[in-house]
């Protein structure tokens, strides 16, 4: 039996996490440290590949002060064998993306992005890997959330239904996947219950081993199996790296065993990339001379530690979205805030790094009964698996919600239930409002007829900003505007 031993390294979600964190006086994280471990492991066991499983961009000024271009020289020095699209990598526009495309030393693959005129695909659907003799067929398949950051460029499509996705799967292992494949990776940015899902529709005949995942920021001691497939995730940012141990067969082509395991970066198990550090440096110093400004200081350093429940954060965005505003409640996407904590010095890098999604606002009139559903909608069971739109309410709003029940056992505002017959003036930004439908459970034309939706806000940091800077020492809390029972 000849057997051979590869390692596969992945990562998801970095969101512009370039810089290390204090974790104990331990350096945590950052792409130095990363680049350091992942050529530590390839010096240490040659057939070793790196996986980037979407979302590079996003979440830092380096990446935004420069449209992505920044991220993709950044991780060139990574070296990644490949990576799939996530629904942040569409964030500046899908021909910027093309054109970052061509600036990427490695293969960006998607399977289910396509042009509706002609069905032709965006990207390559695949790639195939050599390592350590193995050829290693990898598909990359990207959360159906593309729509909602392409809403506006009509001649775009991908696959919305997992069941399409699955099909589309089933289409390359028939032509590509050939005599010379060892095994099939599945590299995936739809969020850990929809590769459930996925892993659940997968022929066996198909061959998938592995499910390489992203988008739900699922933190992973073990794989999940799920039809004989592992699936494995690795959490979010670059302070840890997923990494699988494999054992193959090559005389007889089957998989002998594998191991798996999240591994921390740090200061104790990586060495810092000096051509990585010196390459982030450059662009450090160069958004450090516009955007080290202090523009407030909180009362105290403000969390926002999960996107599934009320934060300080959440609150204190919400509230000043709202304040001295013509509509009653500010519901500000969880998502849109990218910090888990702020403050209590506050620089301009910080506060663009937060809410990095600068857009308008719309306001809308719902009825009582409408707010209802769209609460009923929001709490479904789906959202507690980060999977889904969640949303901070401004000060006033108080929901309870039995989750062994599924039931709505209070929603008031200023104090007083909110009655089917009530209407209420609501705010969205322009990424909620563009998808209503979905993320908010009710059709956006019914509410149109109750008026006509207006654009209040043309720049939400334009708010922000203003806000830190003439009123220092801001302070929130939770206080209880939504309470989850069970």
């Amino acid at each position: 039996m000849a057997t051979t031993h590869i390692t596969l390294l992945h990562s998801n979600d970095m969101h512009g996490a370039f810089l290390p964190k204090d974790e104990g006086g331990v350096a945590s994280g950052g792409l130095s440290l990363l680049s350091g471990y992942i050529r530590k492991a390839r010096n240490e066991q040659p057939n070793t590949a790196y996986i980037i499983a979407g979302d590079m961009f996003r979440g830092s000024v380096i990446d935004s002060e420069y449209l992505g271009l920044s991220t993709i020289d950044l991780v060139n020095i990574l070296d990644p064998d490949v990576a799939t699209l996530g629904n942040h990598e569409v964030d500046y526009g899908l021909a910027h993306l093309l054109f970052l495309e061509k600036c990427a030393r490695f293969p960006i693959i998607n399977a289910d992005l396509y042009i509706t005129l002609n069905n032709a695909r965006l990207f390559q659907p695949y790639a195939n890997l050599t390592v350590g003799g193995l050829r290693i067929l990898c598909i990359g398949i990207l959360t159906q959330e593309v729509l909602s950051s392409t809403k506006s460029e009509a001649v775009i499509g991908t696959f919305v239904d997992i069941k399409e996705a699955a099909r589309e799967i089933g289409v390359i292992c028939d032509n590509y996947r050939t005599t010379d494949t060892d095994l099939t990776v599945l590299v995936t940015h739809i969020g850990i219950d929809k590769d459930r899902e996925l892993a659940g529709l997968l022929n066996p005949d198909w061959g998938v081993d592995f499910i390489i995942g992203g988008h739900s920021h699922t933190f992973m001691d073990a794989p999940e199996i799920v039809n004989g497939v592992p699936i494995v995730q690795a959490g979010f940012g670059t302070g840890q790296i997923g990494r699988f141990e494999i054992d193959y067969d090559s005389d007889r082509r089957e998989l002998l065993g594998y191991t798996w395991e999240s591994v921390p970066v740090n200061a104790g198990t990586a060495e810092i990339d000096p051509i990585m550090e010196q390459t982030l440096e450059t662009y450090r110093s160069s958004t450090d001379k516009k955007y080290r400004r202090v523009v407030t200081r909180l009362a105290r350093k403000l969390t926002h530690p999960r996107r599934e429940q009320e934060t300080e954060l959440g609150n204190l965005y919400a509230d000043m979205l709202q304040d001295e505003s013509s509509y009653d409640i500010m519901l500000f996407g969880s998502g849109s805030i990218r910090k888990t904590e702020l403050g209590p010095v506050v620089e301009y890098r910080d506060m663009v790094e937060s809410t990095p999604f600068d857009g308008p606002v719309y306001m809308l009139k719902v009825t009582g009964g409408q707010f209802r559903r769209i609460v009923c909608h929001l709490m479904r069971d789906e959202a507690w698996e980060g999977g889904t739109e969640f949303y901070q309410f401004s000060r006033g709003v108080r929901i309870v919600w039995r989750k062994a029940t599924r039931t709505l056992e209070e929603l008031s505002f200023n104090g007083e239930s909110v009655c089917d017959e009530d209407e209420l003036l609501i705010a969205l930004q322009d990424y909620h409002y563009r998808n209503f439908d979905e993320f908010l459970g009710v059709p956006l034309e019914e509410v149109k007829r109750n008026m006509r939706p207006r654009m209040v806000i043309t720049s939400i940091n334009n708010i922000v900003e203003e806000y830190f800077t003439t009123h220092p020492g801001l302070d929130a809390r939770v206080e209880g505007r939504i309470t989850v029972l069970d």
